[in-house]
């Protein structure tokens, strides 16, 4: 079966030319989200990090409800921060919540020198179909 490039109905507006997911083969990566409302993309970013980085997982959750799937199927998430020293204790202990100890994905944390929309914060995933 060839990939198939999904838009998920109710999920925040793609602020670049995406796709929110891509599957292929059972395999589901899904795009880097933003801190943006899924309701009102023109509404401003939720104020620091923490905030910000509860919104892009609420918002990545979305994504995978849209196809069928939910956090516990996520292996892999790769986290990019504009300010890894001053936020990645506050990141972490947000993005922590949505995990149990002992079903967290492999991940990476990678700072970078800046996002769109000037979030402080995104988040990408990848899930594997049951």
């Amino acid at each position: 079966m060839p990939p198939q490039f999904l838009m998920i109905p109710g999920a925040p507006q793609p602020v670049a030319p995406f796709s929110h997911a891509v599957e292929a083969d059972g395999w589901v990566f899904v795009t880097g989200q933003m801190p943006t409302w899924p309701d009102d993309d023109s509404r401003p970013l939720p104020e620091g990090v923490e905030a910000q980085t509860r919104r892009v997982m609420d918002n990545l959750i979305l994504v995978l409800e849209g196809i069928g799937l939910d956090l516990s199927h996520v292996v892999q998430a790769r986290i990019y921060l504009t300010e890894f020293k001053r936020d990645y204790p506050a990141m972490n202990a947000a993005y922590a919540a949505y995990f149990p100890p002992d079903r967290r994905p492999a991940r990476t944390c990678i700072g970078v020198t800046g996002l769109a929309r000037d979030a402080l914060v995104e988040v990408d995933f990848v899930a594997k179909r049951p």
